[in-house]
Formats: structure tokens, sequence, C-alpha cells
């Protein structure tokens, strides 16, 4: 029996206005992912990548098209709607981290439940630090972590909502191969673990490679797609 769809794409186009010319960033880009699958979505700097992760994500709205998520239609919403949705089924990896540098580890891990108004997350922030192998570090400050920890650390918020799916935007980046591969390791077992699915943004083949599909952007379009 095959797995609902968690994420269907339909005809999504991306216009940007530049003076009197307009600058297609995406161009019609059809696929749908079942629940619990991981795709990496590749190509060349510049070919739309971040912009259909994005749009993919409820961040920013299609110019045409259609996005559903877990069976919800986000273009149809507002950006409340949106917000809420993402809330409640999103998650979400930068690759700059984007940390607050006020809050300590385990205050950021917990942002995203309190501000759905959740209480008593704060063992929750810790079981998720200790398992990204960060228990001994949550009273310390952003500046006070290495780029690998923060990362690790924005790994285990961006799973504190236990999202139905997960965006990663070059997830190892900013890292080091001992630190990419940590993070990749966390990724994939959080993923494995919660049926997380999981969609990412990369130039790191060898991650791509660990993903089940792999969709190449070039121009903003989707010019080929393979299968593990």
């Amino acid at each position: 029996m095959q797995s609902p769809l968690m994420l269907d794409v339909r005809n999504v186009s991306k216009y940007f206005q530049s003076g009197d010319s307009q600058l297609t960033v995406l161009n019609q880009v059809t696929f749908s992912l079942a629940t619990g699958s991981s795709c990496a979505i590749i190509g060349p700097s510049g070919s739309g990548k971040t912009t259909l992760l994005g749009l993919c994500a409820g961040l920013d709205r299609p110019s045409n098209g259609t996005i559903s998520i877990n069976g919800a239609e986000l273009t149809s919403l507002d950006e409340d709607g949106r917000a809420a949705l993402r809330s409640q089924t999103v998650g979400f990896i930068f690759q700059n981290f984007q940390l607050l540098p006020t809050l300590t580890a385990v205050e950021n891990v917990m942002v995203p439940a309190e501000l759905r108004g959740e209480t008593g997350v704060l063992s929750r922030a810790k079981e998720l630090l200790d398992r990204v192998g960060l228990g001994a570090r949550f009273r310390h400050y952003p500046a006070q972590l290495s780029g690998g920890e923060q990362q690790r650390v924005a790994l285990a918020r961006a799973f504190i909502n236990q999202p139905k799916i997960l965006f990663a935007d070059e997830p190892t980046g900013n890292l080091d191969t001992e630190n990419s591969e940590k993070v990749i390791s966390l990724l994939f077992d959080l993923n494995r673990s919660a049926g997380t699915t999981l969609v990412l943004v990369t130039h790191n083949l060898e991650l791509a490679g660990m993903c089940q599909r792999r969709i190449r952007i070039h121009s903003g379009i989707i010019s080929e797609e393979t299968y593990s």
C-alpha cells in the first residue's frame, strides 16, 4: 500500500519583477513526496533550490501553482493560516543556524513549543539536546558553542514540535567534515525514529546520496530525478 502524500507541488512558478523585466526563478515545477520519505534537492547555485524550499515550507507564496502539506493547501491560506500550519506540521533548519543570541541552548530549543502556548517543555528540550549530544551544554549561549554545536541545537529546535515534515537548507554547508557527519547522522536518526518526511537542499553529494530521492533543479525547472 502506497504511503499518503506529505508534500504535493503542482505547476509551481515563482517570478520576481526587476524594473521593467520579469525574472523567472522557478517554472512549472511539479513533484510529490510520500509520508516518511527523504528527498534531496540539488543543482548549481542560483538554480532556484532555496526558493523552492521556502515555498514548500510556506515561508513565501508561489506566483502560480499549488502546494499542499499533509492535505492542506498552503496557497489557499493567508499568512496567519500558513504560520499556524508551519507551527503544527513543519520544521526548518537554516544554513546559518538562526539561533537567538540572548537565549541559552535549551531556551532556543523551547521557543517553537512556547510560541504554540505549550507549557512544561523544558524536559522535552533537554531530552532532544541529549539526543544530539549537547545535554551538558544546555545552559550555554550560542556564542559559547562551535558551529557544529549550534547546528545541532538548531536540529533539536526543529524537532521540538514533532514536525511531520522537515526542511533543511544546506544543513552542513557551514560545517567541517566531522561535524557534517554528526549532523547527517542525527538528521536521519531523528527522521527514522519520528517518521518525519525529510527535504534537503544541499551541495553535499554524500548527503544527497543518503536520501531515497534526488531532484535536480537547473534554471528553475526539474532537469532530472533519481531514486535509491
